[in-house]
């Protein structure tokens, strides 16, 4: 275990490798158009490991994590002392947080990643800390 856990809220940037944003991509992609959602676990050492998640909704506005997977996810990401990004996906529309993303904002330690399809064919990601309400965009790199 890792003597010193990541806490997704306090980065200044998320580094991601190409391989997991292609990851986040393709899980985008293979729902659509649907949003998708899932978690990644953030290692002290920079590693990522990608947990996807049903939407148990279905929905081309809205994601509700399936209750078992979540569950599982945020376990996993525990148990290993990982920090935690939640993510979704925007098929039709910008990535930044809506207002019922804000409402849902249950984990001020988390980072809330979006990623948007509005572009097929320019995917982004940028991330956020939500806390009481108020955004805060930390910068993104995919490198």
């Amino acid at each position: 275990m890792p003597s010193n856990p990541v806490v997704a809220s306090q980065l200044d940037e998320l580094v991601l490798d190409r391989a997991t944003f292609e990851a986040l991509v393709a899980h985008a992609r293979s729902d659509f158009p649907f949003e998708v959602c899932g978690f990644l676990g953030l290692g002290s050492d920079g590693s990522i490991v990608h947990l996807p998640v049903a939407n148990a909704e279905r929905s081309v506005t809205y994601y509700a994590m399936e209750p078992r997977e979540l569950l599982r996810a945020v376990r996993a990401i525990e148990d290993e002392d990982r920090g935690m990004v939640i993510y979704h996906s925007h098929t039709h529309t910008q990535a930044y947080p809506s207002a019922t993303d804000v409402r849902l904002a249950a984990y001020p330690e988390a980072l809330y990643l979006i990623l948007t399809l509005q572009d097929p064919d320019a995917p982004e990601a940028r991330a956020f800390t939500i806390l009481d309400g108020v955004i805060a965009e930390v910068a993104v790199r995919v490198c």
